[in-house]
């Protein structure tokens, strides 16, 4: 026990350390090159922060555990956005740009659709299923590369401190922060996991929350490391990317590489409790914090708040309903 709390501590210093220099790195290229952080934030960052996603349900699914892999995807989105970004929101509301918002959150919407329509009707994730998920995300990467290209960032919003840094400095700070963060988040999951089963903590339980929310460290990290550094933009446009990428990359791999039944856990009025809450509160969540950003053009302290509110919500129903059932 004490060498996992080691261990555990360890993975965090890593996590903190690996944020600082990735934003640093995505900040430089984004400027560099004129991009919207907001767009940086939804590719490159999202792409980094989700790599540990990616390591557990790959390793899930190659292991015959798609609950793991399952409940990490849709459990990482509700994490991503009813606690990260809500912090974000929380502490600093303000403007967003609709027009680079709008692609990432009509892809998460579509992917989403197609995602649940799947658990709903036939409840079993084909490879073909997974092959189109991850088709998905090489025209997402597509569509917004070319926005990438019509969408340069506003003169004021550059900084002459990170024109000065070389590109091949800020794709140093970008690998090897995304790198640490990955390291980070394996070993916090890994003995974080051990800790709490332990302490008695339930299965089902450890793969809706502990899993997906030690697997949403690195957003959490660069979320916050954004906030300090003042790139809100970059935060909130890591966490939609990472939300669509929990869905077209990280379930896209896992399935693909083993196909798997919609877990069936713990029910709620004799009904899979996956399909009667876990879904829909994923709905939910991106709809509230994405719908009034979207027709407003901005966001607002409350939603951030309500978020939080859900979340803890979602937390404390995934520990009572199995020692109601």
């Amino acid at each position: 026990m004490v060498k996992a709390i080691l261990l555990f501590a360890l993975g965090f210093l890593f996590l903190i350390k690996g944020g600082d220099w990735f934003v640093d790195g995505a900040t430089g290229i984004a400027r560099r090159f004129h991009l919207p952080e907001l767009l940086i934030g939804a590719t490159v960052v999202s792409i980094g922060t989700t790599l540990p996603e990616v390591m557990v349900s790959t390793t899930a699914a190659l292991q015959e555990s798609g609950s793991i892999a399952y409940g990490n995807a849709i459990g990482s989105v509700i994490c991503n956005t009813a606690l990260i970004a809500a912090i974000t929101v929380a502490v600093r509301p303000g403007p967003v740009d609709r027009k680079s918002l709008r692609t990432p959150v009509i892809f998460f919407f579509l992917a989403a659709v197609f995602y649940a329509g799947i658990a709903y009707t036939t409840g079993f994730f084909s490879r073909t299923v997974g092959i189109l998920l991850l088709a998905g995300f090489v025209v997402y990467m597509v569509v917004t590369v070319l926005q990438m290209k019509g969408s340069p960032n506003p003169p004021e919003e550059e900084s002459g401190e990170e024109k000065e840094r070389p590109v091949w400095l800020n794709l140093v700070l970008l690998v090897v922060g995304a790198a640490l963060i990955a390291v980070g988040a394996d070993l916090l999951v890994d003995n974080g996991t051990y800790i709490a089963r332990e302490l008695g903590v339930p299965e089902t339980v450890i793969a809706l929350t502990f899993v997906a929310l030690g697997t949403s460290l690195p957003e959490l990290v660069t979320a916050i490391t954004s906030l300090a550094k003042g790139h809100g933009a970059l935060s909130l446009g890591n966490v939609i990317g990472a939300n669509l990428f929990n869905l077209v990359l990280v379930s896209g791999m896992a399935i693909t590489v083993n196909p798997f039944q919609v877990p069936e856990g713990v029910r709620i009025l004799g009904h899979n409790a996956s399909l009667v809450m876990d879904i829909p509160v994923m709905f939910a969540v991106m709809l509230l914090l994405t719908v009034p950003a979207i027709l407003k053009g901005k966001l607002s302290r409350w939603q951030g708040v309500a978020l939080l509110c859900i979340y803890a919500a979602f937390c404390g129903a995934q520990f009572l309903l199995p020692m109601l059932g």
